[in-house]
Formats: C-alpha cells, sequence, structure tokens
C-alpha cells in the first residue's frame, strides 16, 4: 500500500491566477486564437493589459465569440481572417493590425494542426499541409514581426524590449512520435528558427522565444481526454497526473511576453506537467 494516495482526476483543482496589468498597453497578434491554446493565450494577455487581434482561418463565428470576450475584460479585440501559409493574407493582416492598433508589440505563433498518418502512407499533401500552417506560417509571420519591430524600435512607455515573438512549439520538438513524422517535425523546425531568429535580432533588443505545450485539453487531442478511460491512459505519460489547460499556456505566454522575463531569449519553454522527465523511467524503465 502507498503511503501517499495518488490524486484522482476529479480532485484536480486548476490554479487561479490573477494577472496584473503586465502587458498594459501592448498590442498582440494571436495566430490561431478562435479556439483552443490560441483562445486561451488571447484571453490571458487581454487580462494582462495587451489589445489582441483575433486571428482566424476557418470560423469567423468562433473567432468573434473571442473578441466579444477580450472586449468584456475592457480591451480593443480586432478580428482578421488569414491563412498564415499565405504570404499575402499574413502581410495583409500586419498591415491591417498597424493601421488600426498603430504598432505590434507581441506576436504569438499559435496556429498549427496534425494531419496524421504512419510514415509509409503518408501523402505529400499531409506533410506540406502540416509544414505550411506549423512552420512556414511562423516564418512568415515571425519576418513581418521583425519587421514591424525594427521599423519603431522600442517603445519605452511599455516595454523595454523592442518586440517579443512567442512560437508555440511542443513537447514533441524534443521527443519522436510515430505516425505524426510531419507534425514533429514541423515542430523541430520551429525550434532551430526560433533560436536563429532570436540569436540574429537578440543586439536590437528583440525576444524570441518558445513555449513547449505537452497535454492541453483541446478539440485536437479530444480522443485522448474526452472518457475516463482515454484520461487515465494519458496520465501514464504525465507525471504531475493531470491534462494541462488553456490558461496554463495562457499564464506563461504573459509573463514570457513581459518584462519580467526580459533576458530570457532563444528559449524553449516546456509546460507539461512532467511530459518530457521520461515517465517510463518511473519505476526503473
Amino acid at each position: 500500500m502507498e503511503k501517499y494516495p495518488k490524486q484522482k482526476p476529479a480532485e484536480v483543482v486548476m490554479p487561479v491566477c490573477d494577472l496584473p496589468d503586465l502587458l498594459k498597453g501592448q498590442k498582440a497578434i494571436v495566430t490561431g486564437s478562435s479556439s483552443g491554446i490560441g483562445k486561451g493565450v488571447a484571453i490571458a494577455l487581454a487580462k494582462a493589459g495587451a489589445d489582441v487581434v483575433i486571428n482566424y482561418a476557418g470560423s469567423k463565428e468562433r473567432a468573434e465569440e473571442v473578441a466579444q470576450e477580450v472586449s468584456a475584460i475592457g480591451r480593443q479585440a480586432l478580428v482578421i481572417k488569414a491563412d498564415v501559409s499565405q504570404e499575402d493574407q499574413v502581410q495583409a493582416m500586419f498591415k491591417e493590425t498597424v493601421e488600426k492598433f498603430g504598432t505590434v508589440d507581441i506576436v504569438i505563433n499559435n496556429a498549427g494542426l496534425q494531419k496524421d498518418s504512419c510514415f509509409a502512407d503518408m501523402t505529400i499533401d499531409q506533410w506540406n499541409k502540416v509544414i505550411g500552417i506549423n512552420l512556414t506560417g511562423q516564418f512568415l509571420c515571425s519576418r513581418e514581426a521583425i519587421r514591424e519591430f525594427l521599423r519603431r524600435g522600442i517603445r519605452k512607455e511599455v516595454s523595454c524590449a523592442a518586440g517579443k515573438i512567442i512560437c508555440m512549439s511542443s513537447v514533441h520538438e524534443m521527443i519522436p512520435w510515430s505516425g505524426h513524422a510531419n507534425y514533429a517535425a514541423s515542430k523541430g523546425g520551429v525550434m532551430l528558427l526560433m533560436k536563429s531568429i532570436a540569436q540574429e535580432y537578440a543586439s536590437q533588443r528583440i525576444r524570441v522565444n518558445s513555449i513547449c505545450p505537452g497535454a492541453i485539453r483541446t478539440p485536437i487531442n479530444k480522443e485522448a481526454w474526452e472518457t475516463p478511460e482515454a484520461y487515465e491512459k494519458l496520465m501514464n505519460v504525465i507525471p504531475y497526473k493531470r491534462i494541462g489547460e488553456p490558461p496554463d499556456i495562457g499564464h506563461t505566454a504573459v509573463w514570457l511576453a513581459s518584462d519580467l522575463a526580459d533576458y530570457i531569449n532563444g528559449t524553449s519553454i516546456f509546460v507539461d506537467g512532467g511530459m518530457t522527465l521520461f515517465p517510463g523511467f518511473t519505476t526503473n524503465g
């Protein structure tokens, strides 16, 4: 019999965080923010004082709902449709943002998707779609962000940095994933894209980092948590014994985008309940 009983999923309580105005007066773009992690990040940024662009590629209705939540917090919300894998659409999104908000201080490269397949059966369309959104999309948005940061320089009244880019990566920038080669390759690419940009523009006081979520309760991975049986199986790879929630990522994004994290640059921050701790070795492997 164990000395300390394991916590049951029903007993898990999410932390309640009252976010200060860490990002007051700043303007943010969150790609893919009509649902899931992107929505959680957009709401968290708004609570911290930022005005937010809600970017979407599919459902305008869901994007408008997120915008309403941002407005209810007392921040400005701008809804823009753009496929981040398309250069002209990304450039149009940044142009509209600067026209409406004046500038951009924070860019969260969150838009992403999965097209799963065993490798031998993976089609070129499945490969290109995932690489296009998950990796090329982050390149295009980061490039436009860098251009705006360099044009504008430091806005000392809101931040000691000229701009902040946060790339949404994954634990799979580090953990191989059978049946998801396109997704894992895209996130591995995001990691070195992020580090390369961070190295190149650090002297311009531009900070670039990544957040690497583990299992987060979103529609993209619903099969992994929607039943008690699936949830229990998922806990085998999460030492902390709870699934992550979008606010877990949102709170991290707020801190990482704030001046509290000003000396952090070129770093991947894993928010995963310990998934990268090789839980299979908990009992000596």
